[in-house]
């Protein structure tokens, strides 16, 4: 199995840190965000994994060249141009087989099994399948009741994007973690820099974009410096650090 690790961000929530630092190497628990993300990875058995690096890139590439992780590693470079979440997918499709691809932020901090995760992928016939939760946000993306997406909602700014209509559509919030069929690259927008969001919208109105619904999820973003404390408790309470 396959996985994409996003941790090309410049990090700015979490400075000072992220002065001297990248993101990626932020420690909780005395254990990287990066390796946390690797080895729950390789503990759910995929073995290639491919990360993209810009901010501070050579101490992230030090940092797997120095590490002995038993999964094949590959960069996809990004110093010349921060690509965001979609473009930085589409710039790493060469190092992607033909299987699906799990993206995983590396600023998210979980318990969700991401074997299983894949597995329901896999007996499913989406594109690509995006883990949500009904928990409160800024952010929704909107399904409709089969989980299809079919649109997206800034409740904060009142701004809302529709791209299929439904009688009903539920608000779920998104974690970061999704999987994807290599080939929905090609239908990805033009540009070199966008979200992955903005190109799973511009899909959504004619292909199918299911919904991976998981309410009991323990989840964090460890985006801000206030979160770093909370993701060492959460990160104890199911063991995931190396």
């Amino acid at each position: 199995m396959q996985a994409m690790i996003l941790a090309a961000g410049l990090g700015t929530r979490l400075k000072p840190v992220t002065n001297e630092l990248p993101k990626a190497l932020v420690e909780v628990n005395g254990s990287t965000l990066l390796e946390i993300a690797i080895r729950n990875l390789i503990d759910n058995d995929f073995r290639r994994i491919i990360i993209n690096v810009h901010h501070f890139a050579d101490k992230v590439k030090d940092f797997i060249n120095k590490s002995t992780f038993a999964a094949d590693i590959f960069i996809s470079d990004e110093s010349d141009l921060l690509l965001d979440t979609g473009g930085g997918i589409k710039h790493a499709q060469k190092f992607f087989d033909d299987s699906p691809v799990l993206v995983h932020n590396v600023d998210i901090i979980s318990n969700l099994n991401l074997k299983e995760f894949y597995n329901f992928h896999l007996s499913d016939d989406a594109l690509a399948s995006l883990v949500v939760s009904n928990r409160e946000s800024n952010r929704y993306l909107l399904f409709n009741d089969n989980n299809v997406l079919c649109g997206w909602q800034d409740v904060k700014k009142d701004e809302k994007i529709i791209v299929r209509d439904d009688v009903k559509l539920n608000q779920l919030a998104f974690s970061g973690i999704h999987i994807l069929n290599p080939h929905l690259i090609d239908l990805f927008p033009k540009e070199k820099v966008f979200s992955v969001i903005k190109a799973y919208l511009k899909i959504a109105g004619t292909e199918d974009i299911h919904a991976f619904v998981s309410n009991d999820l323990k989840w964090i973003d460890v985006g801000k410096i206030d979160s770093l404390q909370r993701a060492e408790s959460l990160l104890k309470s199911f063991k995931l650090s190396p």
